[in-house]
């Protein structure tokens, strides 16, 4: 071999990794954009279910007879929470994000059958603990909204990029997988349920 050949595979060698490293560390950066958008859904999550504790044991003393509507808050509540904590492992998982979502669909599922039963109990709906937990958790619903809207966004932006040519070659021998979007099936609970006691 000459040693132009040589050169121009010496050249053509380095080009090559130096693609291949540029690709990874965008593939790197893009997964811990979504991965730390997650990680704000996932600190209001977090914040909702330490608030419906107290949600419910302040309805528990006047709702004495729901008291199968107020256990099912608190099942949903808890299946939520795991639902959670397993999809902060590897948040963007397919299988973790849509459990997750359908754990999500049933807390909000009984919140709301929960607030419906509250109107017809008018010394609850004017306890001040209770009004002051039911504005917290709307607003920490709105934040969910927000902090889901982020990572969606996230994850739209590395899947495209992942998807792209010629990435879309390099990802997966680089171990990188399309992520998934966090997304509810059910219309209601795509925006925050409204809570009102006026």
């Amino acid at each position: 071999m000459s040693n132009a050949l040589w050169i121009v595979l010496v050249v053509l060698l380095v080009l090559f990794v130096l693609f291949t490293l540029k690709t990874y560390n965008r593939l790197v950066k893009l997964r811990n954009r979504y991965k730390n958008a997650f990680s704000q859904i996932d600190v209001q999550l977090k914040r909702r279910y330490d608030l419906i504790p107290n949600l419910v044991e302040t309805a528990r003393s006047y709702m004495k007879h729901e008291r199968e509507t107020l256990e099912n808050v608190v099942k949903a509540r808890n299946q939520a929470l795991d639902a959670s904590k397993q999809a902060s492992s590897d948040p963007g998982a397919p299988d973790l994000m849509k459990k997750l979502a359908g754990a999500e669909g049933m807390l909000s599922g009984s919140l709301g059958r929960l607030f419906a039963l509250v109107e017809n109990y008018p010394d609850l709906k004017a306890n001040q603990n209770m009004m002051q937990l039911s504005e917290e958790l709307t607003s920490t619903e709105n934040k969910i909204s927000f902090a889901r809207q982020a990572y969606n966004d996230a994850v739209m932006t590395y899947n495209n990029y992942v998807q792209s040519m010629p990435q879309a070659v390099f990802a997966p021998a680089l171990g990188f997988r399309e992520a998934s979007f966090l997304e509810f099936d059910r219309e209601e609970i795509k925006e925050a349920p409204k809570v009102s006691f006026s």
